[in-house]
């Protein structure tokens, strides 16, 4: 009998609830508040639905299973923008949520930089970046979320890194190349070209296309799975590591391209957007772009200098919390550290010069003490772990140029 109250009651309840949200399926929703009220009473009522069908299923002796996630720590980051430069202000689009997993990223960036460009905060907007040049279309500084990026406006823009020696050849033998580029909703291709295609001679058909699902070298594609939504704009992470013949591209945190004999020679780099276009909302946005040249494996360079200096673990601008790309440094050391079961780190945090020396030193604390705790979490015992920082107080350099700042924010690995 008390049973059947409480079906009755669910009954009585579910039958009420429908009555308040019924909707004329006939009539379109005339603004974003309406649809959002609909959405929010559909799972309301989807909420109501599995409590009925929980609370009927346990009387009779069932129970609806939960579904069961993986525990391997996922790096979720949300990206929108927004521009307050004039000219895009309504035109910026906003990305989705997109969840990345980075446990498995094994890109591990050079360690002395070559080329940087964030750009920089002092950059003006509606101007040209001054550490670029251009080769065609029309190529502006704007600002999104509060960063200055370079924004791609219309036709085929293209640019080239604005450097002294730039007609030579000045890729090393081993090296990497890393950048973040907006893709807008239903925009076309973004090529990255393995030499200077304005003041270089032909370099051959060194052409790199990323595509919001694939990339392409010549005539080899890998293509991202799970697909990504060709309708959502989003930020996407590349990554290219060139070693002496071998290349390596990466979108986000996978590996799409993997090619053991090179037939070029890199020379330099271009960059280009296929058919950007401000009135049609496909204006592409580029930000922290880095050359840098590759170094000699961990281990040995445990063994000949007792240190390892990582610049590729990196965080939000003014705190310490770490980007995803970040995670390729911290796989490497996690693996080094599982394989010499004796090995023992300082993880140390070191900054530029710019701004407050007392904010520096405390900055550079808490993103050592960041790091460590993430190695910590990924099952380094904490006794073979501590961390310091050392602000700005100990330089590599002059701190004069954005390549030696970018070389300046560090992590260091000292052995003890």
């Amino acid at each position: 009998m008390k049973n059947l109250i409480i079906i009755v009651c669910l009954f009585v309840l579910s039958t009420q609830i429908k009555a308040q949200v019924k909707v004329d399926v006939g009539k379109k929703v005339e603004s974003s508040a309406n649809r959002k009220a609909n959405q929010k009473t559909d799972e309301a009522i989807d909420k109501t639905f599995d409590k009925l069908e929980e609370g009927i299923g346990s009387l009779f002796g069932k129970k609806k299973k939960k579904s069961s996630k993986s525990s391997v720590a996922q790096e979720k980051t949300e990206v929108s923008t927004s521009s307050s430069d004039k000219e895009v202000s309504d035109k910026a689009p906003v990305a989705d949520k997109v969840t990345m997993n980075w446990s498995k990223f094994d890109f591990v960036p050079g360690d002395e930089v070559i080329f940087s460009d964030a750009p920089d905060i002092d950059e003006e907007n509606g101007e040209f970046p001054t550490r670029w040049d251009l080769k065609g279309g029309q190529v502006e500084i704007v600002e999104v979320d509060g960063e200055k990026v370079i924004a791609f406006f219309d036709g085929s823009p293209e640019i080239v890194p604005y450097l002294k020696n730039a007609e030579t050849d000045y890729l090393p033998d081993v090296f990497t190349i890393e950048f973040d580029i907006y893709r807008p909703a239903h925009g076309n291709r973004f090529f990255v070209y393995l030499w200077d295609r304005k003041r270089q001679r032909s370099g051959g058909d060194q052409e790199i296309e990323i595509n919001i699902n694939s990339v392409a070298v010549n005539n080899v594609t890998g293509e991202y799975a799970p697909a990504r939504d060709r309708d959502q704009g989003r930020w996407m992470h590349v990554s290219i590591a060139y070693t002496k013949g071998k290349m390596k591209v990466y979108l986000d945190d996978t590996r799409l391209i993997n090619i053991p004999h090179y037939e070029y020679n890199p020379t330099g780099l271009s960059v280009q957007c296929y058919f950007a276009d401000v009135n049609e909302d496909k204006i592409w946005y580029l930000k922290n772009v880095r050359i840098a040249k590759g170094g000699v494996k961990y281990y040995d360079r445990v063994l000949s200098d007792g240190k390892i200096v990582c610049n590729g673990i990196r965080f939000d601008v003014n705190k310490a919390t770490l980007k995803p790309e970040s995670m390729g440094q911290i796989n490497e050391i996690y693996e080094l550290m599982q394989k010499n079961a004796d090995l023992k780190f300082s993880v140390e945090g070191h900054t530029d010069s710019d701004g407050d020396d007392l904010k520096n030193q405390s900055l550079s604390e808490i993103r050592a003490q960041e790091v460590m705790n993430t190695l910590i979490k990924m099952g380094i015992d904490s006794s073979r772990l501590q961390a310091k920082g050392f602000g700005e107080s100990v330089p590599l350099n002059h701190n004069a140029t954005p390549e030696e700042k970018a070389s300046n924010r560090r992590v260091e690995f000292v052995k003890i």
